[in-house]
């Protein structure tokens, strides 16, 4: 039961966060909303999958694909977001009506 409730919650944050995506105007917002979408939709789904399966070594094998997960994409979006810094990408000002 409560493993189901945490995938239901997984893809509210998913939902919610492909809605920000699409709202957000420059890249740089879309990038930090993309990220917090993977991070905390798959710390969600992987939690909901090691309260599913119990303590056996497949909980084990997920909680280290958890820690992985939460090195990798910091890492990653913080690359992509430096690489569109470097290759002057810029931020778009909002023009007021």
């Amino acid at each position: 039961m409560i493993y189901r409730i945490l995938l239901i919650l997984s893809w509210i944050y998913i939902v919610f966060g492909i809605v920000g995506i699409f709202r957000l105007p420059d890249m740089y917002s879309k990038l930090l909303t993309s990220s917090k979408i993977d991070t905390v939709a798959s710390i969600t789904i992987l939690f909901a999958l090691m309260v599913k399966s119990g303590f056996t070594p497949t909980s084990i094998r997920l909680a280290l694909i958890l820690i992985f997960i939460l090195i990798t994409n910091p890492i990653s979006n913080h690359l992509i977001g430096r690489s569109a810094y470097l290759n002057a990408i810029h931020i778009k000002k909002e023009v007021r009506k």
